[in-house]
Formats: structure tokens, sequence, C-alpha cells
């Protein structure tokens, strides 16, 4: 089984992890966007992304799964638009390409990692501890959004029950 692991967001990642592996993580495709070069999501890449890495694959095989986000206190209005537009963009990708999409909270996920109330960076220590041959791609302070990613996927894999 492939999982594909979506920390969604402008800064987010995207995770292949096949059987308990981590196969590849990539971040957040992204484009400029008017005159005051703010960056979105470019959904395009991120459609060429998941291809390129499904093909040929039996997509009964492939699970999608997307940190569910929701607004939260004291963001703003603006960023609060652009993080939901960014995770419609997925779902819809997703749902074209018809793939089976699974939506975990973060509270659900860093339950599970004892991440609950820790700090943003805890997850990229957390995911080096438990792929550590994983490490070189995670040695950057930024590289949390790639745990994050690596994370929601293995959390999936590790919990996952075929129905």
């Amino acid at each position: 089984m492939l999982i594909i692991g979506i920390d969604p967001g402008i800064s987010g990642s995207i995770c292949f992890f096949q059987d308990g592996v981590i196969k590849d993580v990539v971040e957040m495709p992204t484009m400029i966007e008017g005159k005051k070069n703010k960056k979105q999501v470019n959904g395009s890449q991120i459609f060429n992304e998941i291809s390129d890495k499904i093909k040929n694959m039996d997509k009964k095989k492939i699970k999608v799964v997307i940190e569910h986000v929701t607004a939260m206190p004291g963001q703003g209005v603006t960023s609060m638009f652009n993080f939901g537009q960014s995770f419609g963009i997925l779902k819809g990708i997703c749902s074209a390409m018809q793939l089976s999409v699974y939506f975990v909270r973060p509270a659900k996920w860093k339950k599970y990692f004892n991440l609950i109330n820790s700090e943003k960076d805890a997850s990229r220590t957390r995911a080096i501890e438990i792929f550590p041959y994983y490490s070189s791609n995670l040695s950057r302070k930024k590289d949390s959004n790639k745990a994050d990613a690596i994370l929601i996927a293995s959390y999936f894999f590790e919990t996952y029950k075929d129905e």
C-alpha cells in the first residue's frame, strides 16, 4: 500500500510512504500569484508530483491522508482563506484522480507520537528517531513540515485497518 501523507498549506509537504518506508518527501509546490508576489500552492505541479509517483499502480492500493486543519484563533482572515484554498485544491486534485482520501486531525496523529503541547520542531526530532535513514533530509529547522507529512503517513500506516 502506498500512503501519501500531506501537510497542507504553502509551507507544507507531501510524503510518499510505501509499506512502512519513506520513498520520497517533497515540499509543497508553490507559485507566485498577483502583483504582491504572494505564494499559493501550484495545483498543476501537485498533480504532476502525485501522477509521477503512482503511474502503473492500482489506485485501490493508494491512500491519501491529509491533515484536517481548521481555523485557529488569532489567525488572520487572509491567511486562513489562503490555507483553506490550499486544503481545497488538495482535496479536489485527489478526488479528480479518483484516489481514496482520508483526513486526520493534528491532535490525533500528534497524540499518537506523543507530540501534544510540544514545540513545532519536535515532530522533526521524532521523525528522525523513527526513520534515522532519512535524517539527512530533515537536517534544517524548516524541514519540520516534511517531518509532519512523514508522521501523518506513518500514523495512518500504523493505525489503518482495511475495511
